[in-house]
């Protein structure tokens, strides 16, 4: 077995550096409004009892260019309610890293105080030894959900039939993780 074949063993953390978290949402029903986060943490545990992965996100960390925009999605009640919900948090009950570098993980993320089931898709890459020595694996994820389920409830129509910003939400995230010692 070669380091770069071996399996996932031990904890890993999110290198904040190489790594992100990113929501995409529909706008006026042509464009696409993405924003990510700047403060974040993520951990994998990887041991005989099997992957588990836990995350947090700082919701005043959103990165978006336009200041009444952001206060609004960070502090409005029909978005994050950041005075109120100061982070998103995602805990696994599942977490399949397939020998094809495929990876799916179940798990439940809680927005505004409401945990619901969650899945998601995507890819990982095996253990590899960095330039300095430390060891590292990746994985990147995609799932789409409805914002509704978590009361982000904003909408305004559009003249001629629609909705200003889309229901469905597309979360993306890639986490660099380092094995720690």
């Amino acid at each position: 077995m070669t380091l770069s074949t071996q399996s996932l063993v031990g904890t890993f953390v999110a290198d904040t550096v190489h790594s992100s978290f990113r929501f995409t949402v529909r706008h006026m029903g042509i464009g696409k409004f993405s924003a990510s986060f700047d403060d974040f943490d993520a951990t994998v545990v990887a041991d005989d009892q099997g992957v588990r992965l836990a995350g947090s996100v700082r919701v005043d960390s959103v990165s978006i260019k336009q200041p009444d925009l952001r206060a609004h999605v960070v502090s409005g009640a029909d978005f994050f309610d950041g005075s109120n919900y100061p982070e998103l948090t995602f805990r696994s009950t599942k977490v399949v890293l397939d020998d094809d570098g495929t990876a799916q993980v179940d798990g439940e993320l809680t927005i505004k105080g409401i945990t619901k089931p969650f899945s998601a898709t995507g890819t990982h890459q095996p253990v590899t030894e960095d330039a300095f020595g430390g060891l590292r694996s990746g994985v990147d994820f995609e799932a789409t959900v409805d914002r509704r389920d978590w009361n982000f409830g904003w909408q305004a129509p559009l003249p001629k039939g629609g909705d200003a910003l889309g229901w469905e939400v597309t979360l993306t995230a890639h986490a660099e993780l380092v094995k720690q010692a």
